[in-house]
């Protein structure tokens, strides 16, 4: 089974797809060897690691450079966040597609925005004929940003979303991604009402992912999360270290790493 096929295959159940984020190629083998299924990347991450902001600001050659990092060292699916694809003209969102393709993606998030709903569906009909041309069946998660970016509230921000999967189905994509909603009951409304494997993200209050699971919810990605979670961590250690130079505690937050010479080597 090829990577595409066998990481669409993890969308198909019985299990929830737990997909934890990273940003480089060490993050990304420390994830797969913690028992990741498969790696996403996180835009922000990505870019925040690159010093860049996150939001299509990321130079396209320094995505293809991280991409193609994180795949040399991964035996599991990779799928990358690329953001809106960079672009809104076409011919360059294809070009985009198969060289993401091409340094070993076999995923990718593409978002909406505050974009119009017909140009994303054209961005994903272009997305899906290039991965095609490159010879990828590549899995677009087709991600809506109607909650994320406060398009709406409430029943017509339910509905907004439920009428965009339909349109982003209808244009070829394989899932849809709605970050933001934390509630059980959404969720699950969505989870019911939408064709495609539906993608939540790890925000505060949202349910574990055995609730997700049996609420429907077929994949659950960390964000930038994990990112937070190691910067804070990097950061509270760094303050220690300056404040009393001592070593032991150093010694024990890196209990658990791997010798990346040899995991690298």
């Amino acid at each position: 089974m090829s990577q595409a096929a066998a990481f669409k295959a993890l969308h198909a159940g019985p299990e929830i797809l737990v997909l934890p984020n990273a940003w480089d190629a060490a993050s990304a083998a420390v994830m797969e060897d913690a028992g990741a299924k498969a790696v996403a990347t996180s835009s922000a991450a990505v870019a925040w690691a690159h010093g860049y902001a996150d939001g299509d600001f990321f130079p396209v050659p320094l995505l293809l450079t991280a991409i193609a990092e994180m795949a040399r060292v991964l035996k599991v699916p990779l799928t990358a966040d690329i953001e809106g694809g960079y672009t809104d003209d076409l011919a360059e969102l294809a070009g985009t597609i198969k060289a993401v393709v091409g340094a070993g993606a076999v995923g990718i998030n593409l978002e909406d925005g505050r974009r119009d709903v017909a140009l994303h569906a054209r961005k994903i009909e272009v997305a899906r004929k290039a991965a095609d041309q490159a010879g990828v069946a590549l899995f677009i998660n087709a991600r809506t940003d109607v909650y994320l970016k406060g398009l709406a509230t409430g029943e017509p921000a339910q509905a907004e979303v439920l009428a965009r999967a339909k349109t982003y189905e209808a244009a070829g994509a394989d899932g849809i991604f709605v970050p933001g909603p934390t509630d059980e009951a959404l969720l699950t409304v969505f989870a019911r009402e939408i064709a495609l494997p539906f993608n939540a993200m790890a925000r505060p209050g949202l349910p574990n992912a055995a609730r997700l699971q049996a609420a429907g919810v077929r994949r659950l990605s960390s964000g930038g999360g994990l990112f937070a979670a190691a910067y804070g961590t990097l950061a509270r250690a760094t303050a220690a270290y300056l404040k009393d130079g001592e070593s032991d505690p150093l010694t024990q937050l890196s209990e658990g790493l791997p010798s990346f010479n040899k995991r690298f080597g």
